[in-house]
């Protein structure tokens, strides 16, 4: 099945315009990379980033939706009813040292967590000493809202990997478990990748544990159906943004491989939506190892006809051979693969292969893999020939883009106009759409990269759309950008 998919996507390509080709061979008077050359030599960082943001970027990849709503967005929709579907959600702002403390269908109840965020249901369950701790979002001072906004954002240097973790997450809480007001998250981030030149999107939408206002549970079929009317509205339509799902495995849960046997099932009967699964979570958490899921993962290839794995390896900053032990149980694409350089053996069978790593560069930093960017393997990866593409994973904690993304990579690493071009074709390229929508997305891709070069060479320099974001973390690394 893995050679009839990549034998369908290798025609597709070599049946499509070459980009490379098209840019350098339309006139001797002009070279798309010669042009590109002189461009990064004399555009200032605010030039850049805006012919960045104007260039047609193909898809994201890796992307997390719980992770990708900007705390602007999770603010505006938590804390109106209107455009959540009806919910009241409540903040903790305050510790009284109330007794009672316990868990729920959400995990523990963090007693000394500030802005731990719990529906409104949950809220009337509480202890009047508990309840005293926690205030309704529509109700917070501008102070606290700023607080609100900054807790699930990596906004400070002592932030990194147990912050993100093992706060970030927690502290959502139960809007997670919203699925309208997902919906609209989601909604929000198609219509910025519309800004920015960015035609596909794979994120990863879990169902289960969705509920309504007043507690009682969705089935995942109800929760799906909440996405899907949204993504039939005719605001989605309007960003002509294509979106596919994931389904998220959380590793290193006691019971991971049930969750994935019930996975397996549910994907398979939306597939229309669902084009894969996913395994998450900390590397360092060795509960999760890949080798544990082999005999599950083979098992479930004896049910199912072929679903791709999009498996999270190699995020971690010591020697391993994860990378190397999810091939083995199946994956199709990497996530991070940030190790890889450190397995030479996985490393050359990589070159030139059918397997994609997803890199996540603003990721990587901020959760202190790599010290700065001059460190990530990035560059060796991509010109050792082994598949590449660029991703945001989780953008809202980041407060950047996937545009920033390509300007960390053209200015760290001097980008050829060639390079650039293989990345965003190995982000179609890789997806895991069936082979007929593939081919639509890499049309649209040539087309759009088609215009995109015929604007440069009539003498115009494509600029950055107006009302694009400029979030904190690229305003902050590079404050010229947003100047």
């Amino acid at each position: 099945m893995r050679l009839i998919t990549l034998g369908i996507a290798i025609l597709a390509l070599t049946l499509s315009i070459d980009l490379s080709a098209q840019s350098n061979s339309t006139s001797d008077a002009f070279s798309m990379n010669s042009w590109f050359r002189a461009f990064k030599q004399n555009a200032d960082a605010k030039a850049m980033h805006s012919f960045l943001v104007a260039m047609p970027k193909g898809g994201d990849l890796h992307h997390h939706l719980s992770g990708a709503g900007l705390s602007e967005w999770w603010f505006e929709l938590a804390s109106d009813p209107n455009k959540n579907g009806g919910y009241h959600y409540y903040t903790k702002v305050s510790f009284s040292h109330c007794e009672g403390y316990g868990s729920n269908e959400f995990g523990p109840t963090p007693q000394y967590m500030m802005f731990h965020t719990v529906s409104g249901h949950t809220w009337d369950a509480l202890s009047d000493c508990q309840k005293s701790e926690y205030k309704r979002l529509d109700r917070l001072t501008a102070e606290q809202i700023a607080a609100f906004q900054n807790s699930i954002r990596l906004d400070k240097p002592h932030e990194g990997r147990d912050e993100f973790f093992e706060r970030h997450w927690r502290r959502l809480g139960e809007m997670t478990a919203n699925p309208t007001l997902m919906a609209n998250i989601l909604l929000k981030n198609m219509q910025a990748y519309a800004q920015e030149n960015v035609q596909y999107l794979e994120t990863q939408v879990n169902l289960q544990r969705a509920t309504h206002s007043d507690g009682t549970p969705y089935t995942p079929e109800e929760a799906l159906a909440v996405y899907e009317a949204l993504l039939n509205s005719e605001e989605a339509l309007e960003t002509q943004v294509e979106v596919r799902f994931q389904y998220a495995l959380l590793r290193f849960l006691p019971n991971a491989e049930q969750q994935l046997a019930w996975m397996y099932e549910f994907v398979d009967t939306q597939r229309q939506r669902y084009v894969g699964i996913n395994m998450v979570g900390r590397e360092d958490n060795d509960k999760g190892y890949p080798l544990r899921f082999l005999s599950t993962l083979r098992e479930m290839r004896k049910r199912y006809p072929r679903i791709p794995l999009a498996i999270h390896a190699g995020e971690s900053d010591e020697p391993n051979y994860h990378v190397r032990d999810t091939l083995l149980i199946g994956a199709d694409r990497i996530g991070h693969g940030f190790n890889t350089i450190t397995d030479p053996e996985t490393l050359l069978l990589m070159r030139n292969g059918p397997y994609l790593i997803e890199s996540n560069l603003i990721s990587n930093l901020l959760l202190e893999y790599v010290d700065n960017f001059n460190q990530h393997p990035f560059p060796e990866y991509l010109r050792l020939g082994i598949p590449v593409a660029l991703s945001t994973d989780d953008r809202g904690m980041w407060d950047s883009t996937l545009s920033d993304e390509f300007f960390i990579a053209v200015t760290h690493f001097n980008l050829s106009w060639d390079e650039l071009l293989i990345l965003v074709k190995n982000s179609i390229s890789y997806s895991f759409l069936s082979p007929s929508d593939k081919a639509k997305q890499l049309e649209a891709l040539e087309k759009n990269m088609s215009d995109f070069v015929a604007q440069i060479q009539s003498g115009e320099i494509p600029q950055r759309n107006s009302g694009t974001y400029l979030g904190q973390f690229i305003c902050g690394y590079e404050p010229a950008v947003c100047e």
